[in-house]
């Protein structure tokens, strides 16, 4: 099914080195601004005040609904992890924001938002480098140049790595093992494997400790594989059977036998880590199977939007959408892309007039009391 038009934006991932197999930490983003700006027709000033309804809640950014009926997207990123602990951000709670104008989603992330995951061991001179290669890779970001971000990303590990591993102080083996949650499912690890997993978990920090990653990787690969019998009981993989009692399907008998054979292959491609088998098989799998799945009612695929529709639009939306998934339904694609785009027409002003307006906010007030922002 062609999926109609939806938002975007770019996250960030800070991968804390030499745990990133464990604790990936994600990041979102943002930059000040000196000048109005204007975004959706609506001109916020710098240091605009808005009031209005938390919406939701994403860690380091909230969406609210204004009082002015405008939608607006929060970057508190520049906000302290105790300042943002004391806000106890929740829905539906009142707030009141002070912030200036971001015009994407991606420059919240700023050099200094960056920092905050950095060791305070690092020096003033390094921390010239970094900020110096950060703004390359925001430069390229926004010509499209990922491959060259790339470059620089390692250029900047390169530099926080000696720092990051200095200040790791790594779990112990024990507290390690936990985290799997074994003991909840009584799955006890054989003492002989036990032993084994804590001598390759130890050689394992080491090789991490002194910076030798593929070592390490590979340390780690057999760690996995000792393990891994015990993580099949953890969570054992659903056969065809299970996974189609969980889904909403008409499947005709005789469609079963090349499903599950389909579904079976992916699986063992999976196990053998054969990645382009395995696309190619889910692929197929899910051409098969797609034709089958029950296509929402019209009403309920129009609750996913939060603004009102006229109802000559509607009317003409639901024409359209019941035709779309009919031929979907069929398997005609190339028609019911038509239908689809014909759908995105109509969606589209609803869309630009509903349009996020991002804030880069420096002042919080909530439940009475005022935050302010550490940058």
């Amino acid at each position: 099914m062609k999926k109609t038009i939806k938002k975007s934006w770019m996250i960030v991932s800070a991968l804390t080195i030499g745990m990133a197999v464990f604790t990936p930490h994600q990041a979102e983003a943002k930059t000040a601004t000196t000048t109005t700006k204007t975004t959706n027709e609506i001109t916020v000033k710098v240091e605009q005040q808005i009031k209005g309804t938390i919406k939701s809640v994403y860690g380091d950014s909230i969406t609210i609904k204004g009082k002015d009926g405008k939608n607006y997207y929060i970057g508190i990123q520049e906000f302290s992890d105790e300042q943002l602990e004391k806000m106890n951000l929740k829905e539906g709670q009142e707030i009141s924001v002070e912030g200036s104008l971001v015009q994407d989603y991606s420059d919240f992330y700023t050099f200094d938002v960056y920092k905050k995951s950095l060791p305070k061991e690092i020096t003033k001179e390094d921390l010239a480098k970094l900020e110096k290669l950060f703004s390359q890779t925001k430069k390229l970001e926004k010509e499209e140049k990922y491959d060259e971000v790339e470059k620089i990303s390692l250029e900047m590990d390169k530099i926080t790595k000696p720092y990051i591993l200095a200040s790791w102080v790594p779990a112990s083996f024990e507290e390690f093992i936990e985290q799997y949650e074994f003991s909840e499912k009584n799955i006890v690890i054989k003492e002989k494997d036990q032993k084994q997993l804590k001598d390759i978990y130890q050689q394992w920090i080491k090789l991490e400790k002194s910076g030798k990653e593929e070592n390490a990787q590979e340390k780690f690969d057999e760690f996995q594989k000792v393990l891994q019998p015990y993580l099949d009981v953890l969570n054992p993989p659903l056969t065809f059977e299970e996974y189609i009692s969980d889904l909403e399907l008409d499947i005709p008998a005789e469609a079963m036998p090349k499903l599950k054979t389909l579904y079976n292959d992916a699986k063992k491609a999976d196990k053998d880590k054969n990645d382009q088998l395995s696309e190619k098989l889910w692929g197929e799998f899910d051409e098969m199977i797609n034709p089958y799945f029950k296509p929402l009612s019209f009403e309920d695929y129009l609750s996913n939007f939060d603004f009102e529709i006229k109802a000559n639009d509607q009317k003409e939306l639901k024409r359209l959408y019941e035709e779309a998934t009919a031929l979907d339904k069929k398997g005609d694609y190339e028609k019911s892309n038509e239908k689809w785009d014909a759908i995105d027409k109509i969606l589209n002003p609803y869309f630009e007039a509903n349009k996020e307006i991002l804030i880069s906010a420096s002042k919080v007030t909530i439940n009475g009391k005022v935050y302010i922002s550490k940058h």
